[in-house]
């Protein structure tokens, strides 16, 4: 059986807390790995800075994507994650409380697979965090290159 990794970018404790909480209610990953930066989140996919024993052939099932993150933006990593071989593939959901269109715009030119917009309120954030892990994780296939060991 594969393992089944979510990445995590996100910086505001709160989102963190309640979207840990969520998916290990449902079950939905083996692992949670969570960085609070755009600069950590490149350090864990590509086995740099504090990563650099990290197995980097063990890639996330997902990437869940704040945009709004200290020292790299979201949109940044967006970037570097589709510009790269090893990770071009990954799927990435951006879970942003953006209301700029040009976000929107911005996060499908640089090639995310989804853009939701986070709920206000905690039941109906929770309720999207679980319709997201459930779709990325058990029911969408990923590509052979992406799969986690």
């Amino acid at each position: 059986m594969e393992k089944k990794i979510i990445l995590l970018v996100e910086d505001n404790p709160d989102d963190i807390e309640l979207t840990l909480r969520v998916l290990k209610q449902y079950n939905i990953a083996n692992e949670i790995v969570v960085v609070r930066n755009g600069a950590e989140a490149l350090d864990w996919l590509f086995g740099t800075g504090a990563y650099t024993d990290r197995d980097t052939s063990i890639m996330p099932t997902v990437i869940l994507l704040d945009l709004h993150l200290p020292k790299v933006d979201g949109l940044e990593v967006l970037r570097r994650v589709r510009a790269d071989e090893r990770t071009e593939l990954v799927p990435v959901v951006i879970l942003t409380s953006s209301q700029e269109q040009e976000d929107l715009v911005n996060g499908y030119k640089f090639g995310c697979n989804s853009y939701i917009r986070k709920p206000v309120d905690f039941v109906h954030f929770g309720e999207a965090v679980r319709q997201l892990g459930l779709y990325w994780v058990l029911l969408n296939e990923a590509p052979p290159s992406v799969r986690s060991a």
